[in-house]
């Protein structure tokens, strides 16, 4: 067996690797190994994964004691079949120069559908020896027409273009010429809109145009190659169809006078045919364009998201609402597509100041009925890449097994809340009040630091202050006593939470919410911001709790991470705060499957 250049034949390890590609991706290292151990000793192979999946890549690299045993695997089992798809060889090249230099490397186009790698290889293997050879494949695994084959030698290269092109290859006429980069061909032969033949046409439908009216209409402007109308199964017109000239100057000539022009009542499109790929990249550098045009007329700091807004609201409302703070380009209220208002919109302003002075005034205040949220717009994907640093902090350092994001962090580290207890009966005039003091009592409730808080089974206490000092805590009125003993004798009828004998009943959220004595922001106003959210949480928790009870905890600290004005408007609202702690219920769920799927991809 003659030795490959530059492919010494001792035991090094670095130059006896093979690459092997076109891997069905259940393909383990142990198939590799039971296959490739009969041409000799392997020592290591590495099937490349994606990193977050672990799915294989569909390419491996195998590494063999000698590079003779390489040389022999790479000559017998080159397109050998493993699990029903033929594995390409070739030698493991690290050094990308290679590759990307072009030298050796050929184009192949217009090959017939039943050419495979193999076939390639061994049509073009008899000029000299190929790096690399394959066919160009879709998704669904056929053949598009194209492939490349990489020689060691430009000279082998060059014989190879001038034997082969032009051949018939399974009765096709194949071209064969030097790969060229997507830039060379720009500058060799020019931007495809330069020199197109092939012409697209579209809307003509309803003329019910034949094949031979077709060509009629397209033949005064050059020799036509082909002309065809596209067809569904029943051989009905799908209108549209494609028209191929021998020159490009009459295809232009064609686009120039036929787009636009009617026939039958059909008002034609006739531009140049374009590939898929390239249209959806002229689509999306269109779409690049419009957006950064947008993003240039409302530039940073000046456009202002403002939602909670009243029904009755307009845009003339808004604008006027606003106006005030300094002038105003645009004002618009989302509406849906029956006219409807989203409930939100956009206002923007002339200058940064003008904007920042309209948040710091309007956001929180009362227009109609419904507290205003006023904050500076975000495009989609900063609020995305905001949304996942938030959730990265808040995830950083979690225990194992913590479901759900770090909600910890986001209520008081003062506000304990026993989570999904079982409590004593109480009727509806004896709901706690949430501003208790401290009570001696033979349990206690107990929390670590960063941590939900742990109870002691014989009581239940709501403690939403700790307070080191005694002198701190405010005196209680007669009516908080009676309440207080109420709860005692209701916990020491209980017992040990074990039993059931006696249960708090679920009470409808909007029941709960009614029975509650409602929290106004000028109350909150006299309040630090601390204690604002601890005061909302205390209303919050007992009306989630009635319909949530094992998520609760979770959940209020969830919506803790509102605007307090927010807070407020669900608290007076019951639909408002059912679909938010619906929302709530549905990220908890979605990240306990992730984590399970994260689990077993692990496994």
């Amino acid at each position: 067996m003659n030795s490959l250049p530059n492919q010494p034949t001792t035991g090094n390890y670095g130059i006896a690797s093979l690459y092997c590609g076109d891997l069905d991706p259940d393909i383990t290292e142990a198939n590799l190994y039971d296959k490739f151990s009969q041409a000799g000793p392997v020592a290591s192979i590495r099937v490349c994964r994606d990193v977050v999946t672990k799915r294989s890549l569909g390419y491996a690299y195998i590494n063999f004691q000698q590079a003779m045993d390489a040389e022999r695997a790479l000559d017998t089992m080159n397109y050998e079949l493993i699990k029903g798809r033929p594995m390409r060889l070739m030698w493991s090249q690290r050094d990308p120069s290679l590759r990307k230099s072009g030298v050796g490397n050929v184009f192949i186009k217009n090959l017939d559908k039943s050419i495979d790698n193999k076939s390639l290889y061994d049509t073009f293997s008899v000029f000299g020896n190929i790096l690399s050879c394959k066919v160009a494949h879709d998704e669904r695994n056929q053949s598009k027409g194209y492939g490349f084959v990489h020689f060691e030698t430009q000279d082998a290269s060059d014989q190879a273009i001038q034997k082969v092109n032009g051949m018939l290859l399974n009765d096709k006429k194949v071209y064969v010429g030097r790969f060229m980069t997507r830039k060379e061909r720009m500058e060799t032969l020019g931007h495809p809109a330069t020199r197109f033949t092939n012409i697209y046409v579209k809307n003509f439908g309803d003329a019910n145009l034949s094949d031979e009216e077709f060509q009629q209409l397209f033949e005064p402007y050059g020799k036509i190659v082909s002309c065809v109308i596209m067809k569904d199964d029943g051989g009905k017109s799908r209108g549209f169809g494609f028209v191929s000239y021998e020159t490009h100057e009459a295809a232009k000539k064609a686009v120039d006078a036929l787009n636009g022009s009617e026939v039958k009542t059909c008002k034609l499109y006739v531009a140049r045919a374009q590939k898929k790929n390239e249209r959806q990249a002229e689509l999306r550098e269109k779409y690049e364009k419009l957006k950064m045009e947008r993003l240039n007329r409302y530039q940073q700091g000046v456009n202002l998201y403002v939602k909670n807004l009243d029904d009755v609201i307009n845009d003339e409302r808004l604008h006027e609402e606003f106006s005030v703070y300094g002038n105003i380009t645009s004002a618009k209220i989302m509406v849906d597509e029956k006219g409807n208002t989203k409930g939100f919109g956009f206002v923007c302003f002339s200058s940064p100041d003008e904007a920042t002075k309209a948040v710091t005034e309007m956001n929180g205040r009362i227009i109609v009925s419904k507290p205003l949220f006023v904050a500076l717009a975000q495009r989609k994907e900063e609020r995305k890449q905001h949304l996942a640093a938030q959730h990265a902090v808040r995830t950083q350092g979690m225990p194992r097994g913590f479901i759900g994001h770090a909600y910890s962090g986001m209520i008081p580290t003062n506000y304990l809340m026993p989570v999904a207890q079982p409590r004593p009966f109480m009727t509806t005039n004896q709901v706690p009040r949430p501003r208790w003091a401290q009570q001696q009592q033979q349990g206690q409730m107990r929390q670590q630091p960063g941590a939900w808080p742990m109870q002691v089974p014989s009581v239940v206490q709501v403690q939403p202050r700790m307070q080191s000092a005694q002198g701190n805590q405010r005196p209680q009125s007669s009516m908080q006593n009676q309440q207080q003993q109420s709860m005692a004798n209701g916990a020491r009828q209980q017992g040990r939470y074990g039993s059931n004998t006696v249960r708090n009943p679920m009470l409808p959220m909007s029941e709960l919410m009614m029975n509650q004595e409602p929290l106004s922001s000028q109350i909150l106003n006299h309040a630090n911001p601390q204690e604002q959210k601890q005061m909302l949480g205390e209303k919050l928790y007992p009306i989630i709790q009635a319909a949530q009870p094992e998520l609760a905890g979770k959940i209020t600290g969830m919506l803790l991470e509102m605007e307090n004005s927010e807070i407020l408007h669900m608290l007076e609202d019951n639909t408002s705060l059912n679909d938010k702690v619906n929302e709530a219920v549905a990220v908890l769920q979605a990240h306990q499957q992730k984590l399970a799927d994260q689990q077993k991809i692990a496994k």
